[in-house]
């Protein structure tokens, strides 16, 4: 008979494996040639521009659309309203926090953040359901101080 902490940790390897091989699926469906960081978080440049990419401390302006490895959409910015966010000082996932200091003014991105870096075990208790792997469609529009 395992102990309780043995159980808990053996299910919650088990989840973090199918999580990891429902990315894997996603990858491999939507032909993505995506780049790993050490974290768990990948992503691929859809459009490159040269330029210094995101720091700590800067506020980036960005458009973004969120979706679930099944396509369901979950937050978009508006249309001509780009979102802000203090780099590495604001409440957005840590893998959002990540995935824009690969990127410089003018690039867009799609990010899969695996959910310990997203909304991790409960989710955002809105639209984002627990454990959920999410995708961002980000474009960086500006960086300010």
């Amino acid at each position: 008979h395992a102990a309780p902490d043995t159980h808990v940790m053996d299910e919650n390897k088990r989840m973090a494996q199918r999580e990891e091989s429902d990315i894997q699926d996603w990858i491999r469906r939507n032909g993505a040639d995506m780049r790993a960081t050490g974290t768990g978080l990948r992503y691929r440049l859809v459009r490159d521009v040269l330029g210094d990419t995101a720091k700590p401390e800067q506020v980036a302006v960005v458009n973004f659309a969120v979706f679930l490895l099944n396509g369901d959409t979950c937050y978009r910015s508006s249309p001509g309203k780009p979102a802000k966010f203090r780099i590495e000082h604001s409440d957005v996932e840590s893998g959002l926090q990540e995935g824009i200091q690969h990127l410089s003014v003018g690039d867009s991105a799609v990010l899969v953040i695996p959910s310990a870096l997203a909304f991790g075990l409960i989710g955002d208790r809105d639209k984002i359901p627990m454990r959920s792997t999410v995708i961002y469609h980000i474009g960086l529009v500006a960086l300010r101080k």
